[in-house]
Order: C-alpha cells, then sequence, then structure tokens
C-alpha cells in the first residue's frame, strides 16, 4: 500500500521539495532580519542618511523606532497568533 501511495503522489514530490526550501529560507531571512549586526548596520544607515540631509529628523526618529521594534518584538510565526493568551 505504501508503494502505491508514493507512486500516486510521485507527481506533487517538487511541489513537497520547493515547500520545504521555502520554508528554511524564509526562517533565515528572519534570522537575518534580526539579527544584531544588521540591525546596527541599519541604524548607521540611518544616521549617515540624516546626517546628509537625505532624512528629517521625524523620518530619521520613525525608521530607527521601526528598526529598533524589531529588537523588542520578534515577528509573529506564521501561524501563530498574535492575540494575548487568558490567564486562568
Amino acid at each position: 500500500m505504501e508503494i502505491l501511495w508514493s507512486l500516486l503522489t510521485l507527481p506533487y514530490a517538487p511541489v513537497r521539495g520547493l515547500t520545504a526550501v521555502l520554508k528554511v529560507v524564509a526562517r533565515e531571512a528572519e534570522s537575518q532580519r534580526q539579527n544584531p549586526v544588521h540591525i546596527r548596520r541599519e541604524l548607521e544607515e540611518i544616521d549617515a542618511a540624516a546626517a546628509a540631509g537625505e532624512l528629517t529628523e521625524e523620518e530619521r526618529n520613525r525608521l530607527q523606532q521601526q528598526v529598533l521594534n524589531r529588537l523588542v518584538s520578534p515577528a509573529v510565526p506564521s501561524g501563530g497568533t498574535d492575540r494575548p493568551t487568558r490567564g486562568r
């Protein structure tokens, strides 16, 4: 029976493989996005743009806050919920 199932689902193997690869890529991208080294580099780029006059003070503060929020509140994993749980 297992052989029959394997033969019947064989056409879907590339889709399953692609899904697995995409999950790994998404997990790595999120890891890189929250890496403190990358966050520091982004903050330095924002400061450099503000010093060059490319950003206003309000834009600079808003961008810095967005970057820092990634350190404090990591993204909710897919399938998760962002609602707080009730204590019992």
